[in-house]
């Protein structure tokens, strides 16, 4: 009689089991780049604490070829979701890719410029005749570099500007051939670490830069809304574990994330670089949602810039309704 209650009782756990499995929305999601770099240590919170599974989804992570990719496979829906910064939409939708932004990863910007404290610079105004590290010259770290030259007086023309990759960037600073870098927090991190005393200020002190952006297809935000809310919702709470505690955030982080176990110190001051400089609110920007005012004047200084080729309308290039 008691082995057939406790057979009853494991058969319907079971049962609920499986019914939950099956009632889990199933979302792919994919990344610019390695979903194992710091930068997206938001999401692998989100999934490894069982946010997504709370939200009632089962997520995939997969690695698309940088940020065009992304937008692209979103866009066609080859991806549910997808990575990149709040500026992706300004530079794809004019060219017919129907995607948006649905959530902004912090009120601040991403990209910071850096440079070696022995280059000579304390400022854009110092940046005349360096030599200047970005990723390439179809990314964000880029574009926000021209608008920091623009803010000090000074074109592209003024300095002399490599796109050599994060590890060009990295290798390059640390040997002393690179003077300054536009990039983002790892980077900076990873030449600090070689020994090389550095210094920076966020891009957005003299340009509208934008942080890190969730995408979505405009098919997607109409047919699937609900999982759109919840995996934002999710990310943001890893968010906010982030801000509220780097340490116990990056414990947890590099629990999940087994190719960072042996440099648990290095991904603490990572995340508490992210949560000081990039994710705290914007003015009238609750966290994760877009300023329209910023998103107007990026769009018309690479307008302007000849970046794209033409302006879109504002309300076409983000949504605020997954933000609650």
């Amino acid at each position: 009689m008691k082995h057939r209650i406790l057979s009853t009782f494991a058969a319907a756990a079971l049962a609920l089991s499986a019914s939950a499995a099956a009632a889990a929305e199933e979302v792919t999601y994919l990344f610019p780049a390695p979903d194992f770099l710091p930068a997206f240590a938001p999401f692998q919170l989100a999934k490894g604490k069982g946010y997504f599974e709370e939200a009632g989804l089962d997520v995939t992570f997969q690695v698309g070829k940088g940020g065009a990719d992304v937008a692209t496979q979103v866009a066609l829906g080859n991806a549910d979701l997808g990575g990149g910064i709040g500026d992706t939409p300004i530079i794809v939708r004019a060219n017919g890719l129907e995607i948006r932004g649905v959530a902004l990863l912090g009120g601040r910007g991403l990209t910071q410029l850096a440079w070696r404290e022995d280059a000579g610079i304390s400022g854009p105004e110092d940046l005349k005749g360096k030599s200047i590290g970005v990723l390439s010259f179809q990314d964000t770290t880029y574009y926000n570099l021209l608008g920091v030259l623009a803010s000090a007086g000074l074109s592209k023309t003024d300095v002399d500007i490599q796109a050599v990759g994060p590890g060009g960037i990295i290798q390059l600073s640390i040997a002393g051939k690179l003077d300054a870098m536009s990039g983002v927090p790892e980077w900076i991190a990873a030449i600090e670490a070689a020994g090389v005393a550095m210094d920076q200020m966020p891009v957005d002190s003299v340009f509208p830069a934008m942080a890190q952006a969730i995408i979505a297809s405009d098919d997607t935000i109409e047919e699937r809304p609900e999982v759109v809310q919840g995996f934002v919702e999710a990310v943001l709470r890893g968010l906010r574990d982030i801000s509220a505690d780097p340490a116990a955030a990056a414990a947890d982080y590099v629990s999940f994330v087994p190719q960072h176990s042996e440099n648990l110190a290095g991904i603490e001051a990572i995340l508490r670089a992210y949560a000081e400089l990039i994710y705290p609110e914007g003015e009238n920007q609750p966290l994760g949602s877009f300023d329209p005012a910023r998103i107007k004047a990026v769009q018309d200084f690479y307008v302007d810039a000849g970046l794209v080729r033409t302006a879109v309308p504002v309300d076409e290039l983000y949504t605020n309704e997954f933000i609650k």
